[in-house]
């Protein structure tokens, strides 16, 4: 029998259900007592620059931890420097085509150069001609080209069939130890109890930071095909990761990951008809409690949350709390002082 691993660095890619991840991350680290290493004054690693030690809060040299998780621009010479030498290295991705869907939404208000796209499809103008709106060294155009290979701290101007690309995405399978694939978040969380040694328990969850279904642009399969074309280094890191995915789950047992799963799924079921009223997600006017309201992106009201449930069984009270809290304010709790995010979302709310 194998004994839980502690120390873990996720990478929290951009719009991936990675939300969802940190969340159980956060409470496998709290139930263990962890040591976090957080980012200081905000919810992430003065993202985008490149990451250093130097931004970790309360950093000194030499320094120890066990868990790194929040968003970031990889850098894994300057990650090993925090963590122990058996620490697990963990990322998630999602299909470029529906990532840069979702980054679009979520981020091109706070992209100068998508400002003059006019009309009311302004995804599917810019795919059109993605070059009159694109510009590499613009504000925050990282968001909208191979977001991906940005986080991974990889250059995302690269085009697919620049032989660099395919150089990078082998570096980077041998830095990673285990991908997961948004769109098989369930298989991922069971394998990454198994890689974990971690129990159901540990990977229980809900949604979070998830959109509400109409705000979400139903790409046609020809914007599919230039999303994908537009966001090709993605798109081929995306498919490499998937082939090494599939094969762990063979390795694993198709029979025994389908057991899991449906174990997975009865155990979240349970644990929504007990922590959450109503039993799903609701628009963010609705929540009552704002300890459960989450961010939302600049100019927008698109993510979804929860309500606790009015009547709780006292010994589930802690955990149902913890399962809902948001990101923001999970870190809050954690001891993270936020103000450089908070006054940002003074500035945007405003």
């Amino acid at each position: 029998k194998c004994s839980p691993k502690v120390n873990v660095m996720f990478l929290k890619t951009h719009k991936t259900a990675s939300s969802t991840i940190l969340n159980i991350l956060f409470r496998f680290g709290e139930k263990h007592r962890l040591r976090f290493a957080f980012p200081d004054g905000r919810n992430d690693f003065l993202y985008p620059s490149s990451f250093q030690c130097s931004q970790v809060k309360d950093y000194r040299p030499g320094e120890c931890f066990n868990i790194i998780c929040n968003h970031m621009r990889f850098d894994r010479g300057e990650v090993a420097k925090l963590l122990p030498p058996d620490a697990v290295y963990v990322s998630i991705l999602r299909d470029p085509a529906d990532l840069f869907e979702s980054s679009f939404h979520y981020y091109h208000r706070t992209i100068p150069s998508t400002w003059r796209i006019r009309g009311n499809d302004q995804l599917a103008q810019f795919l059109e001609h993605p070059q009159r709106f694109y510009h590499p060294g613009a504000f925050n155009s990282f968001y909208l080209k191979n977001l991906l290979f940005f986080d991974f701290g990889l250059d995302n101007n690269l085009e697919a069939d620049d032989p660099r690309v395919t150089t990078a995405i082998h570096n980077l399978s041998k830095q990673l130890d285990l991908v997961l694939i948004a769109e098989y978040f369930e298989e991922s969380l069971i394998l990454l109890k198994d890689v974990m040694c971690w129990t159901m328990e540990d990977i229980l969850y809900f949604k979070l930071n998830m959109r509400k279904s109409s705000s979400v642009s139903q790409l046609t399969s020809d914007l599919k095909a230039k999303a994908l074309q537009w966001n090709g280094a993605d798109w081929k890191l995306y498919q490499h990761f998937n082939a090494t995915f599939w094969a762990r789950v063979e390795a694993f047992g198709r029979e025994r990951m389908k057991e899991e799963v449906e174990e997975l799924r009865r155990r979240n079921g349970q644990m929504k008809v007990t922590c959450i009223e109503g039993g799903g997600a609701v628009e963010a006017r609705n929540i009552q409690d704002k300890r459960f309201l989450p961010w939302q992106p600049v100019g927008d009201s698109s993510i979804l949350g929860y309500n606790l449930r009015k009547t709780i069984d006292p010994k589930f009270r802690t955990i149902c709390e913890k399962m809902l809290t948001p990101e923001l304010q999970y870190l809050s709790e954690l001891g993270v002082n936020l103000w450089v995010t908070r006054l940002w979302g003074w500035i945007k709310d405003k």
